[in-house]
């Protein structure tokens, strides 16, 4: 396979909010996962888990999506603020119906962005929320001067505003955040976002609810009735080889079920690319961008858990899901502002497992780990030869290029060609995951089995890099010219 790599031209910015994670009310993502409490066992700063914490700083995460998912469209937030004690408890009817305290609720939230140094994502309550319920939560997080709302939060201890830069208004209204129509929905947009204030010089990015997978009549409604409204518009899709009702499993899958997940995550550039193109007609400079606040592998819930919880092991087929995605996100990062891996820890696709005092890092998390270079680079051109396994994207920062590959096969070596038009000089780093069976994963037991590498299998001749690419592999390069 040969690539010619058009390397001395810029290209396309790749924002780094595509690298961005998801954390609902959902099972172990929030409680256990992420916030344990300022009581516990668990090594914490303020509620928040510190090893956590450092693993996701690690990786570079640029902003956190929360409360929800279909949790955001049931949470009203002034359940959540004032002392814990006092905070009113409330069931958590679509993840696991158990009873929820409101722990953690907007200023453990904002804790917890500042901890990671990240941005927030916050989504608002359209299903069964008030216009002004929304618009008062805006002013209590973001006002800074005297306010009922600014009032208040000084009240519960907080003196200074909150910089919000994203804000969702409602989540997957087409199903669980009130089964609405698209028609419906975006008279309601129109309406509720009018109410999202901006206090201040500091802009809302407003992400409207957007389409589930292949509607893409939701999207051309929304589009032509609310486009001038609207920064961001949603898209929500998630791979699963043996369909919605089933799913199959995490660990115990044949090569054919592999083979399916792999082709499955390729089509979301199917789904971006026409999805994109109904935007274009009505947005054209394309100023709104495309948001997959929800993409990630979903299977059925490991044997023995809550299946309300979405607990599911994270294996080296996740991380090709992943790779094959990011790299597909990068193709259309002139449309696609964000995204949002779901879920954080404990859930889905998770980047973190927890047990207690035990933290894995999943090979998901190492995919995100090696492509954290890309953040904020510039795409670079390329064209060649194909193949049916391979899948890669190549990005300019500086004077650094750097090149990621997956190779989904699961057996074999894939040898790359990459032409470049001047001369490489050096690879200044090069690293790898690559699992040695389809499951491999890492677990309390064995933490390490998946892990990043030294990868030494290049060679460069000029202007030529030729690397040698082995099967249930995902690698990064970074050159220098």
């Amino acid at each position: 396979m040969t690539i010619n790599i058009q390397n001395t031209k810029s290209g396309t910015p790749i924002s780094k909010y595509i690298y961005g994670h998801f954390s609902e009310h959902l099972g172990r993502c929030i409680y256990e996962g992420l916030y344990v409490g300022e009581d516990s066992p668990i090594p914490n700063k303020n509620g928040m888990r510190t090893d956590v914490v450092e693993a996701l700083k690690n990786i570079k995460i640029p902003v956190l999506r929360w409360p929800g998912g279909c949790f955001a469209d049931e949470y009203h937030w002034k359940d959540g603020i004032g002392p814990k004690e006092n905070r009113k408890t409330m069931v958590n009817t679509h993840w696991g119906g158990v009873t929820e305290n409101n722990h953690f609720g907007t200023h453990e939230f904002f804790e917890l962005i500042k901890q990671l140094e990240c941005d927030a994502y916050v989504n608002g309550n359209v299903g069964s929320g008030t216009v002004q319920e929304m618009s008062e939560w805006v002013e209590y997080i973001t006002m800074d001067g005297i306010s009922p709302m600014a009032d208040l939060r000084r009240e519960n201890g907080h003196e200074e505003a909150w910089e919000m830069k994203f804000f969702g208004v409602g989540n997957e209204n087409w199903g669980c955040g009130g089964n609405m129509r698209p028609e419906y929905y975006a008279d309601l947009y129109r309406r509720y976002q009018t109410y999202v204030r901006q206090y201040g010089d500091k802009k809302i990015y407003k992400v409207a609810g957007g389409a589930n997978v292949d509607d893409y009549h939701w999207t051309e409604t929304l589009m032509k009735n609310a486009h001038w409204l609207m920064d961001g518009l949603s898209l929500h899709y998630y791979v699963h080889p043996k369909g919605w009702e089933e799913k199959g499993s995490a660990l115990e899958f044949d090569e054919t079920e592999w083979q399916v997940t792999c082709e499955k995550a390729a089509y979301m550039d199917e789904l971006l690319t026409r999805h994109s193109a109904i935007m274009d007609q009505y947005d054209p400079e394309q100023r709104v961008g495309i948001i997959v606040d929800e993409w990630g592998t979903w299977f059925t819930a490991e044997p023995g858990t809550n299946p309300g919880f979405l607990y599911q092991q994270n294996t080296i087929r996740d991380a090709m899901v992943a790779a094959i995605t990011l790299n597909i996100f990068h193709k259309h990062a002139k449309r696609v502002h964000m995204a949002n891996i779901a879920q954080t820890v404990n859930v889905l696709q998770a980047m973190i497992l927890t047990d207690g005092e035990q933290m894995v890092k999943t090979p998901s998390y190492h995919v995100f780990d090696l492509y954290k270079v890309h953040q904020d680079a510039e795409t670079i051109d390329s064209h060649g030869t194909s193949s049916d396994t391979i899948t890669y994207t190549i990005s300019k920062k500086e004077d650094t290029i750097h090149l990621s590959v997956c190779n989904f096969a699961t057996k074999g070596t894939e040898e790359l060609f990459f032409s470049f038009e001047t001369a490489i000089n050096e690879v200044k780093e090069a690293r790898y995951i690559v699992g040695d069976k389809m499951n491999a994963h890492n677990d309390f037991d064995h933490p390490e089995d998946v892990v990043i590498q030294d990868f030494d299998d290049y060679s460069i001749n000029d202007n030529q890099l030729t690397v040698n690419v082995p099967a249930m592999s995902v690698l990064t390069l970074s050159l220098v010219g």
